[in-house]
C-alpha cells in the first residue's frame, strides 16, 4: 500500500514522478516493477483492495496496481512485471486463516488476476508468487503451474518463496516435480549472502525483497552497496527494493522507504532522493538479459565491482567504496569491515581487449561535507593494451561502459511542501471516478471505496462504502474493526463531520474519530478519540479503535439503514460530539494522544457507508 497517494497527484506532477522511476534514459529506469496482489488485507502501510472481495465477485478495476503497471509499462515497455499476494479474501480460506486448504481455490483466484491483467489492461505479467514471506505449500506451487498451464500462461514464471533460502532450497533439492515449476529462488533481506542449498539448485537467485531503508543519503549507500554485493557475495542477480516510491502517510510504519519521495499529493511536491541516482548506475547501463561476468568482485581496499555484457560486445562495470557507518540497511545488521581509498588496476581479455575508451558516470555520497555528487558524467577512460586504473575514495559509485545512451534528466523544480489542507471536504459525488478509492484516504483495515446508492433518490446517491465483510487471510494483526485514515498527524485541535449510514441491523455500528496515532502493521493499537454510534440506538466515546477504553457512552437513537449526521470537535483535553446538529456528549477529557489524523471506520466487518466527509484543523 506504499503508492496510495501518488494517483492523487494532479499533472504534470504525476507524470514527472513516473518518468523519475520508469522512463529509460531519464533516471532510475527501473527494470522490474512488482507489486501486490491486494488481497483486502493490511500489507504493512494499509490495505490493498483485491479483485475479488466475495467468491461471486470479480472486477478489474480497482486499486492502483492495474494503472501503475500501465504507466510503467507506456515508459518502458520491456519492464518485467512481478505479482505476489501478502493476503488474500476471507472467503479463500472458507474461514480459516490460513490460504492452502483449498489449493485449487487459491491457484484459481491468483490466475485470475493474471488473465485480468491481460484480458481488460493488455498487460502481460511476468512473474508470480506464492506468499509473502509466510509459509509456502509444495501441493500449492505444483498447482499454480498447473493452473498457469491449463490457461495458456506457460510464459509466466514461479518465485518462490519471498522469505528466506530455507526451506525452499532444501525442498527443490529432494523433490524433482517441485524443483521443476519453480524458475526462480526469491529471499528477502539476504544480506548479500546465499546459502549452500540455494547455489546447488541452480536456480536463479534473486533478492525479491531488500533496501526498505530510509531514503537518505545512507539510504543511498546501502542500496548501492547490496546492488553490487548481492551478486559479488551471493550469486544473486536480481535486486528488488521495497519501495518502489514513498507515497503514503510519512508517520505511517517504514515512512519514507522509498526510492524517491511522493508523499503530497494535495501540493504536488515531491523530491528526487539521491537512490534513484544511485539506481542509475546499474539500470541504464544493463538490461535484464544481459549477463553478470563470473570475476572475484571483491576490491582489496574495500568496496567491490560487477561487470556485465549483453554478449554483443557491450561492457559495463559498476563500482561502489560505501563505508560501514554510511551503508547500513534497516536490516539485516551489517558485520564491521573497512574501506580506504585505493587505486584499482583492470584488465580486459577476451573479446573485452579491443575496448579503448569507456564512458564515465560517478557518484559521490556526501556525509561530513553534505554535498554530494550524484551520478556525473565524468571524461571518458582511455583503455590501454586492454587494461585501465582508477583512483577510487570512499563512498562513491563509479560505472564504466561502452554504451554512450546515459542521461541525467530532470523536469522543473516541483512546488514547495504544504500540510495537508486544513479545512478539507469530500462529498464522494463523482460518476465515473478514475479509481476506486477516494482520494487520500488510506484504508488501514477493510476497503473503502466509491458506492453508487441506486436505492437513495436524496441527497446520497454518491457515498463511500466498507465492502469488506469477512475476516481476511491476513498477513499482520489486522484490526478487528475497519477503519480509514486521512489528513495531517500533526492535527490537534479539529472538528470532523461526516453522514453515516449502518446498513447492517441489531450489532453494526460505525464510527469517526481525530487524533489517530498508529496505523499499518500497528494498526490493532491505535488509540485516539473516536465517536461510534451503533444499530441499537447507542453511542460511545473511546480512547482506542479496539473501544476497549471507554470515556463516554450512553443512548443515541440512531438505527440502522437511516442517514445520521456525526460531528466530533476535539479542542485541547476536551473532546465533544454532536448528533444531526445537537450536542448528544461534551467536555470528554482527552489526555492522549496529542495529535494525529482524521478517520471513519466499522465496528466489524460490515457494509457501512459514509458521505459529505469535512474535516477542519
Amino acid at each position: 500500500a506504499t503508492s496510495r497517494l501518488l494517483v492523487n497527484y494532479e499533472e504534470p506532477y504525476r507524470s514527472q514522478i513516473l518518468d523519475y522511476l520508469f522512463k529509460p534514459n531519464f533516471a532510475a529506469a527501473l527494470h522490474i516493477l512488482k507489486v501486490e496482489i491486494g488481497g483486502d488485507g493490511q500489507s504493512t502501510d494499509g490495505t490493498e483492495p483485491s479483485h475479488m472481495h466475495y467468491e461471486n465477485d470479480e472486477n478489474y478495476f480497482r486499486g492502483y496496481e492495474w494503472w501503475l503497471m500501465k504507466e510503467a509499462k507506456k515508459r518502458n515497455p520491456k519492464i518485467k512485471l512481478i505479482g505476489l499476494p501478502w493476503t488474500f479474501p476471507g472467503w479463500i480460506g472458507k474461514g480459516e486463516n490460513w490460504p492452502y486448504d483449498y489449493p485449487d481455490v487459491t491457484a484459481y483466484y491468483v490466475v485470475s488476476w493474471i488473465l485480468g491483467a491481460k484480458q481488460y489492461h493488455d498487460l502481460d505479467i511476468d512473474y508470480v508468487g506464492i506468499w509473502n514471506e509466510r509459509a509456502f505449500s509444495s501441493k500449492y506451487i505444483k498447482l499454480l503451474r498447473y493452473t498457469l498451464d491449463k490457461h495458456g500462461l506457460q510464459q509466466v514464471r514461479i518465485i518462490a518463496s519471498d522469505r528466506l533460502w530455507e526451506p525452499i532450497s532444501f525442498a527443490l533439492l529432494i523433490d524433482s516435480e517441485l524443483n521443476g515449476v519453480v524458475d526462480v529462488i526469491g529471499a528477502h533481506y539476504p544480506g548479500t549472502k546465499t546459502v549452500p542449498n540455494a547455489l546447488l539448485t541452480k536456480k536463479k537467485l534473486w533478492s525479491s525483497e531488500d533496501y526498505s531503508t530510509f531514503n537518505d543519503e545512507i539510504g543511498a549507500g546501502c542500496w548501492a552497496r547490496i546492488l553490487n554485493q548481492n551478486y559479488v557475495n551471493g550469486n544473486m542477480t536480481s535486486t528488488i527494493a521495497w519501495n518502489l516510491v514513498a507515497s503514503y502517510y510519512e508517520e505511517l510504519p517504514f515512512g519514507r522507504c522509498g526510492l524517491m519521495t511522493a508523499q503530497e499529493p494535495w501540493s504536488g511536491h515531491y523530491k528526487v532522493e539521491a537512490p534513484i541516482w544511485i539506481t542509475a548506475h546499474t539500470t541504464q547501463f544493463t538490461q535484464p538479459g544481459w549477463s553478470y561476468l563470473q570475476v572475484d568482485g571483491h576490491l582489496k581496499g574495500g568496496g567491490s565491482f560487477v561487470a556485465l555484457t549483453d554478449g554483443l560486445g557491450n561492457l559495463t562495470i559498476i563500482i561502489e567504496t560505501m563505508t560501514h557507518n554510511h551503508s547500513q540497511c534497516i536490516r539485516p545488521p551489517l558485520p564491521h569491515y573497512s574501506v580506504k581509498p585505493q587505486r584499482a588496476t583492470f584488465y580486459l581479455k577476451g573479446s573485452f581487449y579491443m575496448v579503448e575508451t569507456l564512458q564515465v558516470w560517478h557518484s559521490r555520497l556526501g556525509f561530513e561535507c553534505g554535498n554530494s555528487s550524484l551520478f556525473q558524467q565524468l571524461q571518458p577512460v582511455k583503455v590501454l593494451k586492454g587494461s585501465f586504473s582508477l583512483d577510487l575514495n570512499v563512498d562513491e559509485v563509479y560505472t564504466l561502459t561502452t554504451l554512450k545512451t546515459g542521461q541525467k534528466c530532470g523536469c522543473p523544480e516541483p512546488p514547495p511542501p504544504q500540510p495537508f489542507p486544513s479545512n478539507y471536504k469530500d462529498d464522494f459525488n463523482i460518476r465515473n471516478p478514475p479509481f476506486s478509492e477516494a482520494p487520500n484516504f488510506a484504508d488501514q483495515t477493510g476497503v473503502f471505496e466509491y458506492f453508487i446508492n441506486a436505492s437513495d433518490p436524496g441527497d446520497h446517491v454518491f457515498t463511500l462504502r466498507q465492502v469488506v465483510v469477512q475476516r481476511p487471510i491476513t498477513w499482520v494483526s489486522d484490526a478487528d474493526q475497519t477503519i480509514s485514515l486521512i489528513g495531517n498527524f500533526k492535527w490537534v485541535n479539529f472538528t470532523v463531520t461526516c453522514d453515516v449510514y449502518i446498513e447492517k441491523p441489531h450489532d453494526g455500528g460505525v464510527f469517526i474519530a481525530g487524533r489517530i496515532d498508529n496505523g499499518g502493521i500497528y494498526v490493532r493499537r491505535t488509540k485516539g478519540v473516536f465517536f461510534w454510534v451503533f444499530a441499537d440506538g447507542t453511542y460511545r466515546v473511546t480512547g482506542d479503535l479496539a473501544g476497549e477504553e471507554i470515556l463516554m457512552k450512553g443512548l443515541s437513537g440512531v438505527r440502522d439503514n437511516a442517514w445520521h449526521t456525526l460531528t466530533l470537535n476535539i479542542q485541547g483535553t476536551s473532546a465533544s460530539g454532536l448528533l444531526n446538529g445537537y450536542p448528544l456528549w461534551e467536555n470528554v477529557t482527552i489526555s492522549k494522544p496529542s495529535n494525529g489524523w482524521a478517520a471513519i471506520g466499522t465496528r466489524s466487518f460490515e457494509f457501512a457507508q459514509f458521505d459529505n466527509f469535512h474535516v477542519e484543523a
